[in-house]
């Protein structure tokens, strides 16, 4: 007789994921994944141990489902701070060189503090660093699991069609801008760990605006 099939999972209420959800992250985090019990999880988020797993169905899923609902959040943000410093769409056009290293600029800056302030942002690589070997989908995920590099590099292709950028490639473009502008800010912070005032994230940021419009703008500006 074939294995009956476990139940489906429930989707439940959005603030219960989320409550338990921060809770996974808080208990992941202090004690590690091996150590981290569903037991205590139930109890930091105020939750049954039954509904966590009608949620997840077990830890391991728990853990996945944390990091990943975690990183959807963090995508939804940064879609509106994209909007807010680079623009989007077609119709938002950058009028020349000087706009485009000014709003460049700007991105960098609210994403590089964002990035080494966020306190959410920080445990989760801390347990990415812990755990990433037990669970490499995480770490190196297809393209199409990684939204925020999508969305910026689809922001740069619309910046080439412009005549601002050239970017044969643009998902490599948007990796490269990505390093560039919180790759530095990642090791001089330990990933959130130590503080950088405003004018250590600023001098960082615009250093690697300079190299990346060095390796992609064109000449002249619209060419």
């Amino acid at each position: 007789m074939p294995d009956t099939p476990p139940p489906p999972l429930r989707q439940g209420s959005p603030a219960k994921r989320a409550l338990i959800v921060q809770a996974a992250l808080d208990v992941f985090v202090r004690e590690g994944y091996q150590r981290a019990s569903v037991d205590a999880i139930a109890r930091t988020a105020g939750v049954s141990k039954r509904t966590i797993y009608d949620y997840y169905g077990d830890k391991e899923r728990l853990f996945v489902s944390a990091v990943r609902e975690t990183a959807d959040s963090e995508a939804a943000a940064f879609d509106e701070l994209l909007e807010r410093t680079l623009g989007r769409g077609p119709d938002d056009v950058v009028a020349d060189a000087s706009e485009l290293a000014a709003r460049l600029t700007a991105f960098g800056r609210a994403f590089a503090t964002a990035m080494a302030r966020s306190a959410e942002r920080a445990a989760v690589m801390r347990l990415l660093i812990a755990e990433g070997a037990h669970f490499p989908a995480l770490l190196l995920p297809p393209r199409q699991e990684r939204p925020v590099q999508r969305t910026l590099a689809a922001r740069l292709a619309q910046l080439g069609e412009q005549g601002l950028l050239d970017v044969p490639e643009p998902d490599e473009a948007a990796e490269f801008l990505g390093l560039l502008l919180t790759g530095r800010v990642n090791h001089r912070s330990w990933y959130g760990t130590v503080p950088l005032s405003d004018a250590e994230i600023d001098g960082l940021v615009e250093g690697g605006v300079r190299v990346f419009l060095r390796a992609y703008a064109l000449p002249g500006g619209r060419g």
